[in-house]
């Protein structure tokens, strides 16, 4: 089964934070030799890793210390897992986190030096969280413009993931939250708060960013193989990718746009790979015509295969 497989455009699209729950991940590492080696990995620079996945607390996967190379850690074993079976991507995006582990997959990092930067990713985030508390709420049902129109009445609220048609995350001051998700209702939307422990993806992760950028300066980051989509411009990297990747941490995530480019640019099949089914979602959302699976576990992994298959892409 480790053929490549022929088939014209496959995207392998890694999930976030957020998606985050106990038990993510085993079921990969106990059928998978590939997988099983991504927790080995993991576990032989972050000895906790494989415990926090497999019986964490829905508390401590929370933790953004935790989260960023925990779901890095499952994305990459769901990744190596497809690969182990013959599946090899032409491109690869990547939510927020999930970004560092395209990368790291399509061979900009290797995968020790990719876990390290999202380990240091995740403590950066957590202390500009703790300095500047910051909250998110999705907002659905109003289009682009209606939510920054709404943020631009606000002075600390800012649109930061464009997810697919009728979804927007905003990012921002915790004592605003409740009035901006107030005017979202009466212009029309529902909007909600999340449960997070940041305001991610806004001006309060600029240090983040910056301290960031440094690490990655001094790491052996180069352009990956194939095509990774950037978060910030929903274009390939290219050029010096350090500034993008790091940048995307206190800028929005254009994910709409990014699988519209993907789409423009011969992508048919998406595979999420990486804990739960948001990505899928918002593929389904954005582009009905599209072959849309995801890899969490075997029993997916399984499942995906068949449809591949079944699809003519195997």
């Amino acid at each position: 089964m480790g053929e490549r497989i022929k088939q014209g455009k496959i995207a392998f699209l890694f999930a976030g934070q957020g998606a985050q729950y106990p038990g993510m991940g085993r079921s990969l590492a106990e059928h998978s030799k590939a997988a099983a080696a991504v927790f080995e990995m993991a576990d032989s620079l972050r000895p906790e890793t494989s415990r926090q996945c497999f019986s964490g607390t829905p508390q401590e996967l929370q933790s953004t210390v935790n989260t960023q190379p925990c779901v890095f850690t499952v994305d990459l074993a769901a990744a190596k897992a497809l690969e182990e079976a013959g599946v090899h991507p032409d491109g690869a995006a990547g939510f927020s986190l999930g970004e560092l582990c395209a990368l790291t997959f399509s061979g900009a990092v290797s995968s020790e030096e990719g876990f390290r930067l999202v380990c240091a990713r995740g403590e950066r985030m957590q202390e500009a969280a703790q300095k500047h508390p910051g909250a998110m709420a999705a907002v659905l049902k109003l289009s682009p413009e209606q939510v920054e129109g709404i943020c631009g009445n606000f002075r600390e609220i800012w649109p930061v993931n464009y997810n697919c048609p009728g979804q927007i995350v905003v990012s921002g001051n915790p004592e605003e939250m409740d009035a901006f998700c107030a005017a979202a209702g009466e212009q029309g939307g529902r909007a909600k708060q999340l449960a997070v422990g940041g305001g991610f993806h806004s001006p309060y992760m600029a240090e983040a960013s910056r301290e960031f950028l440094a690490v990655l300066q001094n790491s052996s980051l180069k352009l990956p193989s194939i095509p990774v989509y950037a978060n910030e411009t929903a274009r390939p990297y290219e050029g010096a990718p350090a500034e993008a990747a790091a940048a995307q941490i206190a800028r929005p995530v254009r994910w709409q746009e990014t699988l519209e480019q993907m789409s423009r640019d011969g992508f048919t099949c998406f595979i999420e790979v990486g804990p739960g089914k948001t990505l899928s979602g918002f593929v389904k959302r954005t582009l009905p015509e599209a072959l849309s699976l995801h890899v969490e576990d075997w029993e997916s992994l399984c499942h995906t295969l068949e449809e591949l298959k079944a699809g003519n892409v195997l």
